[in-house]
């Protein structure tokens, strides 16, 4: 079992013991994960154990020679990770709406208290476990209720998505992770970066994300302090970053998730 847990997502609540828990839906059912010095535990406790959460890895090591050295050996220093892909796409979906236009901290408390207001809560040994409201409830929630928890600003796209996915989510939910970032982008005020970032949280596939994201270029300047960076508004960034994996796939998934892990683990 991999050593780090990537704990990005805001769903990863730690423990006055410095373990992670964490309540997810999948097709079947609810699950209470939770990680320690032990590893990971996963206990269903709604509904059936028939889809069980799956987690992806990655390896720094087989990173190929064209990251620079000292990225590369930050990297090494990680070890190998491993991370939840979120079982339920309305989740995902819901999650990357909610980081649009606010920081990373701000993000996660309005997704804790979106969830804890409106979701449902399941019982785990460290106390209720808040899970995301469905989008049939989210189509029931008037002005005043968004405006409660601080989530005014993402009304419209918040009922545009939950609209969208009770059409289409059977379809969705069966793409790759390609297609399924065009056809979020089909949604009012989703666009490339929400979409992106909402089907690598679900398929597990980093190598769509959107790698001139804020938290990448952060966590790689201060892995490697010393690489000639662009600058913030330096649009050179996303395609230097997916030269140094290279035409592999599996390379630049490694090489973003490595990278966002270290900062979740970091931070």
């Amino acid at each position: 079992m991999p050593g780090v847990l990537t704990t990005d997502h805001p769903a990863w609540i730690e423990t006055g013991a410095g373990a992670r828990v964490r309540a997810v839906r999948t097709a079947s059912g609810v699950w209470v994960l939770s990680w320690d010095q032990e590893g990971l535990q996963m206990r269903c406790v709604q509904g059936a154990e028939d889809a069980k959460p799956v987690f992806v890895t990655t390896d720094p090591s087989c990173l190929p020679g064209s990251v620079p050295d000292e990225l590369k050996a930050g990297l090494d220093d990680l070890g190998p990770t491993l991370r939840l892909a979120n079982p339920w796409l309305w989740d995902a979906i819901t999650t990357a709406i909610l980081r649009q236009v606010v920081r990373a901290g701000q993000a996660r408390k309005l997704y804790r208290a979106w969830c804890g207001t409106f979701g449902t809560t399941v019982e785990s040994t460290t106390g209720e476990l808040p899970v995301a409201p469905t989008a049939a409830r989210v189509l029931e929630l008037d002005d005043e209720q968004f405006t409660e928890v601080g989530a005014m600003f993402h009304r419209g796209v918040l009922r545009a998505a939950a609209t969208h996915y009770e059409r289409h989510h059977a379809h969705w939910g069966r793409m790759d992770s390609r297609d399924l970032v065009a056809a979020l982008t089909s949604v009012p005020r989703i666009g490339p970066w929400t979409a992106a970032a909402a089907a690598a949280d679900y398929t597990g596939d980093y190598s769509i994300y959107p790698h001139d994201d804020l938290a990448v270029r952060t966590w790689a300047a201060q892995i490697a302090p010393g690489h000639a960076w662009p600058g913030k508004k330096d649009k050179a960034f996303g395609p230097m970053w997916a030269a140094m994996a290279g035409p592999d796939r599996t390379a630049l998934h490694t090489l973003t998730l490595s990278t966002l892990t270290w900062g979740s683990h970091a931070r």
